[in-house]
């Protein structure tokens, strides 16, 4: 019996020996395991060069008794900065400020952060942090306290910069934001809420995310909330790779997704806000819109690509050069227009004065046209037109079903001389279910331009059922193009 087992226990043994090399060789092929960083020294380093920034307004003794009770003064940023409106009422008098009624009150605004980019006292933050302040305070991690220049801001781009009297401050490094990886781990240092010098860490979770502003974002999952705008998002070995400047959310607070300013594009805005106290972008007057894959397809563009004009500013760059309202701006100065907000950006940086070739898609084929850049000016008001006099009796088009009329003298010089047609009456049928409505204009179906009714009786009459054709239509100051599918006769 003891033989027995003891054969059982030499055959269970050696099956244990005879497999352990098979299971070391696949131990050894999985991959490494990724240890979580340690931000400890990377924290010490950064965060003396990272400042607190407040703001104060001068304002008479009624403005500030006109405050909203039981509204934390720390959400004052956060509504201005996200609802482009201040906090409902004044935020709360400073302690110690009287109350005279009539004199002039000097209030808090807001809190927001900022960083050291220059040991002699250069400090870059966010545009909204600094908005309308009367005096900004730079306060360091040591305390002191210095009332900051403002050197220049931006609006569009979200970027400021500011002085303080101080030599030999401590600076953080800047970083390649062009180098940035998804799902590498970054800080965020700031003071959220006020709470100064808090840290907070996540991880990358896109590039190049598109905010509708002037500048592609670096979108993270750290905790970012107000008060940490203006502050810096630093990689792991504590550089700077980006400006926390928004986030979104439904309740004023952290819901995992913040946005940064990727810090080579902010770096270039400074270096200009310092040098002149303003940027320098370009403009060629254009207003656009993006195109969808439907209106991709009735184009014939095959695939969503360019930026759709909508309008062209009358004696703008753009007008001089040939670019018409319904044209397709594919390319500008060899570079490609994947979506329409890719425009501004390249728009922007390029060099007033400069002359750019742009490339269009119009009426079924590339134009290369010639624009000059022009110096980027304050955004124009659009005038109010005087009310639109009431169309006269159309004719009905039963493939698209509306009826339509001659435009008056006085509408066809509103809308530049070129013609079209005015829909009076929409019908049940496909122009209804496209949207299009009575008061809009046709200036051109598919690749046909429409004068007037002769040449639009002449092109539907023409249209394939079963083929979507692209309309123009001139709606106000913008034009559109809508994809209808006609009738069947």
């Amino acid at each position: 019996m003891k033989k027995i087992l003891l054969l059982v226990f030499s055959v269970f043994s050696w099956g244990i020996l005879s497999f352990s090399p098979t299971v070391s060789s696949q131990t050894n092929t999985q991959p490494p395991r990724v240890a979580i960083p340690d931000f400890v020294d990377l924290v010490e380093k950064a965060s003396p060069a990272v400042v607190n920034i407040r703001t104060t307004e001068r304002t008479s003794n009624q403005q500030a008794q006109g405050s909203t009770p039981g509204i934390p003064d720390e959400q004052a940023e956060f509504f201005r900065r996200f609802f482009g409106v201040p906090l409902p009422g004044a935020p709360n008098t400073p302690r110690g400020q009287g109350n005279r009624r009539g004199q002039p009150e000097e209030i808090e605004r807001g809190v927001g952060s900022g960083f050291i980019i220059d040991s002699n006292g250069i400090v870059m933050t966010n545009a909204h942090v600094v908005e309308g302040a009367t005096t900004i305070y730079v306060t360091l991690t040591d305390k002191r306290e210095f009332k900051a220049k403002l050197l220049g801001a931006d609006k569009r781009t979200d970027l400021a910069v500011l002085k303080i009297d101080a030599t030999g401050l401590p600076k953080l490094p800047l970083g390649d934001s062009s180098k940035v990886k998804v799902g590498e781990w970054v800080v965020a240092i700031g003071s959220p809420f006020g709470l100064e010098n808090t840290v907070t860490a996540g991880i990358v979770s896109a590039k190049s995310r598109d905010t509708g502003d002037y500048l592609p974002f670096i979108q993270t999952d750290v905790a970012v909330n107000p008060g940490n705008s203006g502050g810096p998002l630093l990689n792991t070995a504590g550089q700077v790779i980006g400006i926390n400047s928004q986030i979104f959310s439904r309740s004023g607070g952290y819901m995992g997704i913040s946005f940064a300013i990727p810090i080579d594009e902010a770096i270039r805005v400074a270096d200009q806000l310092r040098t002149t106290g303003r940027l320098v972008r370009g403009r060629i007057g254009v207003a656009i819109g993006e195109i969808n894959k439907e209106v991709a397809e009735s184009l014939g563009l095959g695939k969503p690509r360019g930026a759709f004009v909508r309008n062209v500013e009358p004696g703008a760059p753009a007008a001089k050069g040939g670019i018409e309202a319904g044209d397709v701006i594919l390319s500008f100065n060899g570079r490609d227009i994947n979506k329409s907000t890719d425009l501004p950006r390249i728009v922007g940086e390029t060099k007033p004065g400069t002359s750019a070739t742009v490339r269009v898609w119009r009426k079924g084929a590339n134009r290369d046209l010639t624009v000059v850049v022009a110096d980027a000016e304050p955004d124009k008001a659009v005038a109010r037109k005087s009310e639109t006099p009431a169309p006269q009796a159309g004719t009905a088009n039963k493939s698209l079903g509306i009826s339509v009329a001659e435009l008056t003298e006085a509408k066809n010089k509103e809308l530049g001389g070129k013609g079209g047609v005015e829909i009076t009456n929409v019908g049940d049928g496909a122009a209804a279910r496209a949207g299009l409505r009575a008061g809009d204009v046709i200036v051109r179906i598919g690749d046909a331009d429409i004068p007037g009714i002769k040449q639009f009786e002449s092109v539907t009459k023409a249209l394939d059922p079963s083929k979507a054709v692209p309309i123009f239509v001139r709606r106000g100051d913008a034009t559109i193009v809508v994809p209808i599918r006609p009738a069947q006769k």
